[in-house]
């Protein structure tokens, strides 16, 4: 199945929680926090007042209750809005 954004949303695919602490202990399921990075898998074509800055391929940090959670084909994504999105990694 595919997906297009509209507007100014964008798709992420999130990463991967992290499974051990720094010191090497495993963090159980229930403890795990939610990811603050992702790759962007599409994004909308913007708005006449925002062009868009992001594009697919892109890792993005974003906010922590930002978008909304979308399943497509056993996967798990966020949709949000270009203005969720605080940063781009180049």
């Amino acid at each position: 199945m595919k997906i297009k954004p509209l507007a100014d949303r964008v798709l992420v695919k999130p990463g991967q929680a992290e499974e051990t602490t720094v010191a090497g202990i495993i963090i159980p399921d229930s403890a795990k926090e939610k990811p603050l990075k992702g790759t962007v898998v599409a994004a909308g074509p913007g708005t006449k007042d925002d062009k868009m800055e992001v594009k697919e391929g892109d890792t993005v940090l974003y906010g922590k209750y930002a978008g909304t959670e979308v399943k497509l084909d056993d996967e798990t994504y966020l949709i949000m809005r270009q203005s969720d999105i605080l940063a781009v990694f180049e």
